[in-house]
């Protein structure tokens, strides 16, 4: 029986406690567990850093959600990427990002990973001839965000996969903005899933996490192996409150995209407004692969303002309910300037972003309400 999203993510992994009968899988706030006899393990638990029930729980929920073999939670989707990139290349390695992308994942391949000896090149990921072209011999991955943070630009999944697997290379598909609701790229042929489940999968801006969905076991026990060996795992109470927020994600998930679409529209028409990007509209130039890719076109809404660098950051102090901040996904609506914010780290690189930029995170507020606050910090 296929169930529906709504189901596994309210049952999967969460079955119903077998000694109480609790509908919600408790907090094990432990670190050791009793064994009986040396090495005789219950349920195969022996140290919360190798494994720990409540984590299993989510880990299990978002293989689920995501249609994979393998979940893996940990401590920050930063943690998970540098997990996954450190299981699966080497010294002397290749890999290709995208030339949008976030500003921690660029920090992580041009300070710490480059430094190992791990090499990257940014590409347009939205352009499959381009991000063929760009392959190498030493390709071992290509990291794709879809859509990419803040240019809100999308990836053809399955075109991608296809040039990975032909160059003998892993596709990883940073589903943060989508989220498993929206989209799910290891249907699409994406080797693996990587996730900040601080945004929209934990949804409520209360805690810290990333999460890694491997499409095979192989992979999967490989990844698995170095989240122990590594350590940054998700603790059980973020484990907790990461799945409560997965519970919910579908129906915050359609306000969000509601809330986006009223807010696009306003953003259109505005005169102060010099571009909107967003792939639902038709104008996007990956606004067909999106809607062929995704169940709707999300809550992120980034757009240029008239005026230049002071301008935006003008609109950006002057909201009130769409609170100044970083991160985004929450249920709460956030704005940014990421060029002197969350993309700070890519100044003077390809991967700099234009200063007249703002991203918007759409919450689930009423919708005429953000509309009222916006129009005013535009003026």
């Amino acid at each position: 029986m296929n169930e529906g999203f709504e189901t596994l993510a309210i049952h999967a992994g969460q079955e119903p406690d077998p000694h109480t009968g609790a509908v919600v899988p408790p907090i094990y706030a432990v670190s050791t567990y009793k064994q009986d006899g040396v090495g005789g393990l219950r349920a195969g638990y022996e140290y919360s850093r190798s494994a720990n029930p409540t984590r299993t729980a989510l880990e299990e929920c978002l293989a689920a959600v995501e249609g994979g073999a393998r979940g893996l939670a940990f401590a920050s989707g930063l943690a998970a990427e540098d997990t996954l990139l450190r299981t699966v290349c080497a010294p002397g390695d290749h890999v290709l990002i995208p030339d949008d992308a976030y500003g921690g994942t660029f920090r992580l391949f041009a300070k710490v990973l480059e430094r190992w000896g791990v090499s990257y090149e940014p590409v347009s990921i939205g352009d499959v001839d381009a991000v063929r072209a760009a392959v190498r011999p030493e390709t071992k991955v290509i990291w794709v965000e879809t859509p990419t943070n803040p240019l809100l630009g999308i990836a053809d999944i399955a075109g991608l996969a296809s040039v990975a697997h032909d160059a003998g290379a892993l596709l990883a598909v940073d589903n943060t903005f989508a989220s498993p609701y929206l989209q799910q790229p290891i249907g699409l042929g994406a080797d693996v899933v990587v996730h900040s489940t601080t945004k929209y999968v934990g949804g409520h801006s209360d805690v810290v996490g990333g999460a890694l969905v491997a499409a095979s076991a192989e992979l999967g026990e490989r990844l698995a192996y170095h989240q122990n060996a590594m350590g940054a795992v998700a603790g059980p109470f973020d484990a907790w409150l990461t799945l409560r927020g997965l519970k919910t994600l579908a129906v915050r998930m359609e306000r969000h995209c509601d809330n986006a679409e009223r807010v696009v529209e306003l953003l259109a028409s505005h005169p102060k407004v010099t571009q909107v990007l967003y792939p639902g509209l038709p104008e996007h130039p990956g606004h067909e692969v999106a809607a062929k890719q995704m169940r709707r076109f999300g809550g992120m809404v980034s757009f240029r303002v008239a005026g230049g660098e002071q301008a935006a950051v003008e609109v950006c102090n002057q909201t009130k309910l769409f609170t100044l901040g970083e991160s985004l996904g929450g249920v709460e609506s956030l704005i940014e300037h990421p060029g002197r914010m969350t993309h700070a780290s890519a100044a003077g690189s390809p991967l700099e972003v234009p200063a007249d930029l703002v991203r918007l995170s759409v919450g689930i507020e009423t919708a005429d309400d953000l509309l009222a606050d916006l129009s005013r910090a535009l003026g």
